[in-house]
């Protein structure tokens, strides 16, 4: 029945991809990220300034290459392809970035969707004249995308796993009381509806404590243990891993034979609809990652943030696309690894966060070039929130950026109110990325070895102009430019 399933679900998608070819379509871009990434606003950001393109001469996106020569003619949102998908909010997450009360839109709790087309002038040559492409952007959590690799592991591999990490350095302490309850049960007891909700309560609890601000860990599947949208209370979501021993069979009527059942029926109703229905059309892929969130929280947030990268980029079916496998088993030929927020960095460390992010991904990277697919990395802010300047400290001048903190943020006791500019050394990453996995991350003055990365409010934009951004240009070449001769 599973192969049966597979072959039924790559048959539609191959008459979807038919459908699109004949009518002349163009590309799905996944856009995805662990935890606080920024999708919605790079989503927001890449859909303004590509719709912008072409209306002004001015050109915001210079390192992409068709429109700094001039040939976009126009960028424009298209209706919904998608009856079944919800529409990404794009004009909501547009007016929460503007205005005297702008805040950054809300994150990402389900998949959505959104289509624009340009119009375009191809170079001269045998097919001179105009052309179109067209974008449909696919944007779901990247804790949904965690759940991709549960489809090879069973249940007793996942509880095995799940329990090793629990008790790292990071995690011991979030993990005491999920850990306690869990050894408290027997497995080969009979099951218990109160006894799986409350392992599973504690499991959840586990889970939401690791992804909290002060710790920044990434590797938390299941992700809809985190948002579980309408599942809430479902047999589906009631489970939690148990700590077996090695070799243990599950008799029918056990704990842990109604726990192994329950996360079969997750990996049959939850995480395949996903990887068939949308995950395995993609195109192309940018994954989005909030290094900086793991350099604030230290060498084993950074650490997990590296097994958390592995397994969300093992995931994709990655290799060179031929025009047989376009159609029925479409791969993901380009992948982006992008780290976000690159404004709350002077430039000297981008390519420093670059490097480190390199470093991340280095294994998988690896991987999926060996299967025919080009990868990329970049440090970007797809909307920059501040801007640089150079402030004097004693008799050091220290290179520092300049933005309004969002309330609540704090440094140095100081506690910002969310509306007064401040001038902020960040610190400078190592020239040696390796020193983020070994807890030395910042090369700063002696006197600032405690400095943090600091969140800032959205920047005031003109009206009708692009917000300002750090190369979001360079990943709109490396994403489309191919596309657009």
């Amino acid at each position: 029945m599973p192969i049966l399933d597979t072959l039924l679900a790559e048959a539609r998608n191959g008459a979807a991809n038919l459908s699109d070819l004949i009518r002349g379509k163009g590309l799905r871009l996944g856009v995805t990220g662990l935890s606080r990434a920024g999708k919605t606003v790079f989503i927001t950001a890449l859909t303004r300034q590509l719709t912008l393109l072409g209306k002004s001469g001015k050109n915001a996106l210079p390192a992409f290459r068709v429109a700094e020569e001039g040939r976009i003619i126009r960028g424009k949102l298209e209706p919904q392809p998608d009856d079944n998908v919800p529409r990404f909010a794009y004009e909501d997450h547009l007016a929460a970035l503007s205005g005297p009360e702008r805040h950054w839109p809300e994150s990402t709790r389900q998949i959505s969707q959104l289509r624009l087309r340009l119009d375009f002038e191809r170079r001269e040559g045998f097919r001179a004249g105009g052309s179109s492409l067209t974008i449909d952007i696919v944007d779901y959590p990247g804790e949904w995308l965690l759940d991709l690799p549960l489809l090879q592991k069973t249940y007793a591999d996942w509880s095995r796993e799940t329990f090793e990490a629990s008790a790292g350095a990071a995690r011991a302490t979030l993990a005491a009381e999920f850990r306690s309850f869990s050894r408290s049960l027997d497995p080969a007891g009979p099951e218990d509806e109160g006894v799986a909700r409350k392992a599973a309560e504690k499991f959840t609890a586990y889970l939401r404590a690791s992804r909290s601000e002060s710790y920044a860990l990434s590797t938390l599947p299941p992700g809809r243990f985190l948002m579980p949208g309408d599942l809430e209370g479902s047999p589906a979501l009631t489970f939690a891993p148990l700590p077996l021993p090695e070799g243990f069979f599950a008799a029918p009527g056990t704990l842990a034979a109604m726990m192994e059942r329950r996360y079969e029926a997750y990996k049959t109703f939850v995480v395949k609809p996903f990887f068939q229905n949308h995950f395995a059309r993609l195109d192309r892929q940018i994954v989005l990652v909030d290094a900086l969130a793991a350099l604030n929280s230290g060498a084993e947030a950074v650490r997990d943030l590296q097994r958390g990268l592995n397994d969300v980029l093992a995931a994709f079916r990655a290799g060179h696309n031929s025009w047989f496998n376009t159609l029925f088993r479409p791969r993901i030929d380009k992948i982006l690894i992008a780290a976000t927020k690159a404004d709350h960095l002077h430039h000297l460390s981008h390519d420093r966060l670059e490097a480190i992010l390199r470093v991340l991904a280095s294994r998988s990277i690896a991987r999926a070039e060996d299967f025919g697919a080009q990868v990329d990395v970049v440090a970007l802010a797809a909307v920059r929130a501040t801007r640089e300047a150079q402030i004097k400290y004693g008799k050091e001048t220290l290179d520092a950026i300049v933005g309004v903190p969002l309330a609540g943020e704090c440094l140095d006791g100081h506690k910002f109110d969310g509306r007064t500019e401040a001038a902020v050394f960040p610190g400078q990453l190592p020239e040696d990325p390796r020193q983020a996995f070994r807890g030395d991350m910042l090369a700063t003055p002696e006197h600032m070895a405690d400095v943090r990365f600091l969140r800032f409010r959205p920047p005031l934009t003109p009206q009708g102009a692009p917000p300002q951004q750090i190369r979001l240009d360079r990943a709109c070449q490396f994403l489309f430019g191919d596309w657009m001769p």
